[in-house]
């Protein structure tokens, strides 16, 4: 299950009094918020090893640029991640299921204006949790925490057209299909078309899952 983050939008002038606030959680560390059935934190180093081995294989990288190829190169993505947050253009949540210390998939969240009004997403999980209900219920507690906390308002996505899988779920949480890109992604020396999602505050779906639903973030 994956999605691809698109070009950057240009800067858009600058953010009304009313969202000032929101630029605190796109600065520094990212939280770590947990329930019973999964976590999302920043990406750390220990990562790296099983991030590579469950995120290169063929089914998880039909629908995304390639993967970095070494767990170095991960390591290296995982450093590059940090100096995002920090500069506050971008968050990395890494999603840890309950029978495990490192992650198995990634959360990114790209600002795309300077008011924190709307980002554009994307995801990846390894196989093994496709259809466990992880991935809900981990989008689920991204959702809630950027709509309520990061000043979100708009969340956009971008999903290439044979990726039903990752359409399927964007659905589900209530996203709205909004237009087709031609040619809008460019992997393996092709050009492949996509879909443009995005969600609202107003849009999002109450998801029934198996996992339980009290929240601790810090």
């Amino acid at each position: 299950m994956s999605t691809t983050l698109g070009r950057p939008s240009p800067p858009r002038p600058p953010q009304p009094a009313s969202r000032v606030d929101a630029q605190g959680a796109w600065a520094g560390v990212v939280p770590t918020i947990a329930t019973p059935g999964t976590t999302l934190r920043a990406l750390v180093l220990a990562d790296a090893e099983s991030l590579f081995a469950l995120l290169t294989t063929e089914p998880v990288g039909r629908f995304i640029l390639p993967a970095p190829h070494t767990v170095e190169d991960f390591g290296r993505f995982i450093d590059w991640t940090h100096r995002q947050q920090e500069a506050g253009r971008h968050l990395c949540f890494g999603i840890v299921p309950p029978d495990q210390d490192t992650a198995v998939g990634v959360i990114q969240i790209r600002r795309e204006t300077s008011d924190c009004s709307t980002a554009e997403w994307g995801f990846v999980l390894s196989e093994r949790y496709w259809g466990t209900g992880l991935f809900m219920a981990s989008a689920e507690l991204v959702l809630t925490f950027l709509f309520e906390t990061a000043g979100i308002h708009r969340l956009e996505a971008r999903t290439i057209v044979d990726n039903g899988r990752a359409s399927g779920a964007l659905q589900k949480l209530g996203a709205v299909r909004e237009g087709f890109l031609r040619h809008g992604f460019y992997r393996n020396g092709e050009y492949l078309d996509q879909v443009l999602w995005s969600i609202l505050p107003g849009d999002r779906r109450p998801i029934t899952t198996s996992v339980p639903t009290a929240t601790t973030l810090h």
